[in-house]
């Protein structure tokens, strides 16, 4: 029996995030570039850009890829990805998730106990959070569902001022779920 030999594969070629510096910049003839201090030189053949930023102890970062011919700019690289860093890491600290909260509610709920719980829809509402009201029927009380309804069309009331309903109440099987939104 003989050995059946497999091709050897090559590893593929990591990509690199961002953008393209230097000798990575690849396939281009002629750039658009832009000097240390801001000036736009015109188009320049790539080799001629790359010693330029050689010369100024710099790099030769392609800004514009799509662009016809390719935008370069002559900068120091490691200052650049930093910038990009903290400008991502700004957006993200600015960027609000939106959380779904929810609230158990029984048809026989006492006075008390539905005040407490509307003054935490109302904290949720204030955090900017969406709230999501499960009036659950247990037992006999399914027969009596327009006790959950007459519940539910309370807190839509009370609540009119700071929410607006995003899903009407509905059953689903044993319980009856409203969805609400801050305004």
């Amino acid at each position: 029996m003989k050995a059946i030999r497999r091709p050897i594969r090559t590893a593929p070629v990591p990509q690199k995030d961002g953008p393209r510096a230097n000798r990575d910049i690849r396939g281009v003839r002629d750039v658009q570039l832009i000097d240390e201090t801001g000036a736009n030189k015109g188009v320049v053949s790539y080799f001629d850009a790359l010693k330029l930023a050689e010369e100024a102890g710099l790099d030769l970062v392609e800004i514009s890829p799509n662009a016809e011919p390719p935008v370069c700019k002559i900068l120091d690289y490691g200052k650049f990805k930093f910038e990009q860093q903290k400008k991502a890491a700004e957006a993200r600290k600015k960027q609000k998730t939106v959380e779904v909260k929810e609230i158990k509610l029984r048809p026989g709920i006492d006075d008390h106990d539905y005040e407490v719980k509307m003054k935490a829809v109302r904290r949720f509402f204030e955090e900017g959070d969406k709230v999501k009201i499960t009036l659950r029927f247990r037992g006999r009380e399914m027969a009596h569902q327009e006790l959950g309804t007459k519940l539910l069309e309370r807190v839509k009331a009370e609540m009119v001022d700071v929410s607006k309903i995003e899903t009407e109440p509905m059953l689903e099987g044993r319980q009856m779920v409203m969805i609400m939104a801050p305004r």
